[in-house]
């Protein structure tokens, strides 16, 4: 397959993924159904090294087929953008840890912690690491964690590194009870006293400088796209797709619903505005989000730098995305009628699996856009993901 077979396939799963949402709901986990589809599509090979038999793909194709996913089941949306956008960071790290994660089976699939939490102690050839990390979405289907930490270092500031830590070296403790999101089964990571070897730990301010080992053997310029936009940028897509679900779902059932009180939907004024507000809004966020990141590959594609600018252009539209998907899902949901809040209505899952994206912490809409106005102004820039 190519790409655009990929995004084809990915497409084509949207009916199947509809009829399960409830079940990975009730499960607080995906179907294994689903994720055998979800591998058979190819989708989260797009960002793998062709080398491992993945597509290199030009990163909107990623982002496309995470916003069809999430408009047919926000949960495995959202997986599918942190599983899927993990395979981009893993081609940063040494050689040999590559091998060993997609070695055997390149459709091994890693979850992800980010938060540095855990306690690293250096040792001969590596690190003993310890701590519990949460929040790692579709962990029960992964073989291999990536682990946010930090090393303390006497009189010098602590450096910041991402473990890569396979299945025999963790356990996954089954927390996950949220309200929104609940079949990303997005639960904690423990780790006790393991050993890491320096191949399998990447060192995250040498990331961000495209200084990581990786780089001698990955050299497609996809690899030189800005860790903070493909990470943040995986997250917001979802929320767009949830809301792109929500439009189509509520534009079905306004066909035909009737209220006893004010009569047919589809000729209450209110609701078809509201309804066309979404849309245009949701369409301004999914144009701005591949606009961005295609602006962005454009340039490493030419062997270029990327601007300052453009990365916090890409930060500012990245929340304003999250936040206008929502806004577009709550006018949507307000006006649906008394039958949106029944479990078996997909509607309400959207309401609530887009609020609960929201605070995942990579969406700080307002830390972003105040940043994003002070750096025009000429201060420097206190944002971490650009």
């Amino acid at each position: 397959m190519n790409p655009e077979e990929v995004l084809t396939r990915v497409r084509e799963l949207g009916p199947g993924l509809r009829v399960r949402a409830r079940d990975a709901e009730d499960r607080r986990n995906l179907p294994d159904e689903t994720v055998k589809e979800l591998k058979e599509t190819g989708l989260v090979r797009l960002l793998q090294p062709a080398r491992f038999g993945g597509y290199e793909a030009e990163p909107r194709f990623f982002y496309e087929a995470c916003l069809a996913v999430a408009a047919a089941c926000g949960s495995t949306g959202w997986v599918a953008g942190v599983v899927g956008v993990h395979p981009w960071q893993i081609a940063q790290w040494d050689d040999a840890a590559q091998q060993e994660v997609w070695g055997d089976d390149p459709d091994t699939w890693v979850s992800s912690s980010y938060m540095p939490v855990g306690r690293l102690t250096e040792v001969t050839d590596g690190f003993r690491l310890s701590g519990r990390w949460s929040f790692s979405s579709g962990c029960n289907h992964c073989q291999w964690v990536i682990l946010g930490c930090l090393e303390e270092r006497d009189g010098a500031p602590p450096v910041m590194w991402n473990a890569l830590i396979p299945r025999s070296d963790y356990r996954i403790d089954d927390v996950w009870d949220p309200v929104g999101l609940r079949g990303t089964g997005s639960n904690d990571i423990v780790v006790e006293d393991a050993f890491v070897p320096s191949r399998r730990m990447l060192n995250v301010p040498e990331m961000f400088q495209w200084n990581s080992p990786g780089l001698a053997v990955n050299t497609n310029p996809l690899y030189r796209m800005p860790f903070a936009s493909m990470f943040a940028n995986a997250i917001t897509v979802s929320i767009i797709g949830m809301g792109e679900g929500m439009l189509e779902e509520i534009l079905q059932q306004s066909k035909s619903r009737v209220s006893l009180t004010w009569g047919p939907a589809s000729s209450d004024p209110h609701l078809l505005s509201a309804i066309g507000q979404a849309a245009s809004d949701l369409s301004a966020s999914r144009a701005q989000l591949l606009q961005n990141i295609g602006a962005m590959y454009e340039v490493v594609r030419n062997g270029e730098p990327i601007p300052m600018g453009l990365r916090r252009r890409c930060r500012r539209d990245q929340v304003a995305g999250s936040q206008r998907a929502i806004q577009a899902i709550d006018a949507c949901y307000d006006r649906a009628g008394a039958g949106a809040i029944s479990m078996s209505s997909p509607l309400q899952r959207f309401w609530k699996d887009a609020h609960t994206g929201r605070h995942h912490t990579i969406n700080s809409i307002e830390h972003s856009f105040a940043d994003w106005a002070l750096t025009e102004m000429g201060f420097d820039s206190t944002d971490v993901m650009i």
